[in-house]
């Protein structure tokens, strides 16, 4: 069994909040950690799953169903299948706040349907499950290659080899644009239009989002574009990574970043098959990007917003760590454990007002300073030694 980062944050929670919701992408291990710490007493949990008709029939009368049950928590497994739930729970808490009562577990954005959010506000915590980060898996170097090759979906990370993962990114990938979409929405997707949309994702991973060239490549208005973005992003499937502005006469680029969140998902989409491919692969820039800024954004509170920083004469920052107004990190992703670094990083820096850059790489065994203000680091090293001294 391998230890999740969110078991401490949602045993909190569920010692506050009579509603616990645990929220993520499909497969992601979500109901395993529900079960691992609320089922070890079966005498005081039920668990539900509501994609299962025998569990879900029991729902009918839901008010009569729940208020009949004697435990301590209740388990309810793809709540978003049954919207009209959040409002009998507000209703139930209401008359008895006993903590940790619901423990809620859903594949799509509370945002995204309808109600959900205000209904229960007050009385509900979300905690966010993502696949396995690379702090929760590290043993040894050669876990980072694997790691990033594969992605964090447990099934795919815990394959026999490469051929099994990709065997696995292929059902999973075309049993969400086919069935999963529809289902976690209610909303009828063209499963050809997603497919071709999830190609170009690929082949743009790390762009800057432009839906009028989206929609120009797929034929359909920019309005569709964003609404199909939308729901995979409801889906934890992607992730817009905002501009950051600060008040500076330069022209700032505005528009977001968009990245597939998963690594081994993109990987799939790019048709690399394996660690050997990705290394010598065109986009290994791109690829490595985006997996180490999904790897840090994972571990933010929700105090900390992450950002990217570009202007049009050339200045950027792959990744800026904001608390409140001020810039705590700004941090370029290299590739190679013996970085050079642009003008435009300096300038970046100077112009963000901040004394934190970092390089991560992949590998970097030793942790070294490149200038007063540049420190050259691993991955796992930032993740493990340097990012929680950023964010305490």
């Amino acid at each position: 069994m391998i230890n999740r980062l969110k078991e401490q944050e949602i045993s909190r929670y569920m010692k506050q909040f009579p509603v616990v919701a645990i929220i993520g992408p499909r497969q992601c291990g979500k109901t395993t950690i529900a079960k691992q710490l609320y089922l070890s007493k079966k005498n005081d949990s039920y668990y539900f799953d509501l994609e299962s008709p025998a569990d879900k029939s029991k729902f009918k009368d839901s008010e009569f169903f729940l208020s009949s049950l004697e435990a301590k928590t209740i388990i309810i497994d793809e709540v978003q299948r049954l919207p009209e739930l959040f409002e009998l729970l507000r209703s139930l808490v209401d008359k008895n706040k006993k903590a940790g009562k619901y423990l809620l577990l859903g594949s799509a954005s509370p945002y995204l349907i309808q109600g959900v959010s205000e209904t229960l506000a007050g009385r509900i915590a979300y905690s966010e499950v993502c696949p396995f980060n690379l702090l929760e898996i590290y043993k040894k170097q050669t876990d980072i290659n694997k790691h990033w090759f594969r992605g964090g979906f447990p099934d795919a990370w815990l394959s026999k080899n490469d051929k099994d993962c990709n065997d696995w990114m292929n059902h999973f990938f075309r049993t969400f644009i086919e069935r999963d979409l529809n289902t976690l929405f209610g909303v009828t997707f063209s499963a050809e239009l997603m497919f071709k949309l999830w190609k170009m994702l690929g082949h743009f991973n790390g762009s800057v989002w432009n839906a009028q060239s989206f929609a120009k490549g797929l034929d359909v208005s920019s309005v569709t574009v964003n609404r199909y973005i939308e729901y995979l992003e409801g889906a934890f499937m992607l992730r817009k990574l905002p501009a950051y502005f600060t008040s500076t006469k330069k022209r700032l680029i505005k528009s977001p970043k968009i990245y597939i969140r998963d690594s081994g998902l993109l990987h799939y989409l790019s048709d690399i098959h394996s660690s050997k491919e990705l290394l010598f692969n065109p986009n290994v820039g791109n690829a490595w990007e985006g997996y180490v800024i999904e790897q840090i954004t994972q571990l933010l509170p929700y105090h900390i917003k992450p950002y990217y920083y570009r202007t049009h004469d050339g200045s950027e920052m792959d990744l800026v760590l904001v608390k409140g107004l001020k810039p705590i990190a700004c941090i370029e992703i290299k590739t190679s454990n013996n970085p050079v670094l642009s003008r435009g990083f300096y300038e970046s820096l100077k112009d963000l007002k901040c004394n934190n850059g970092f390089v991560v790489t992949p590998y970097q065994q030793v942790t070294y300073k490149m200038s007063e203000t540049v420190t050259v680091c691993g991955i796992y090293e930032f993740l493990k030694t340097i990012l929680p001294k950023l964010i305490k």
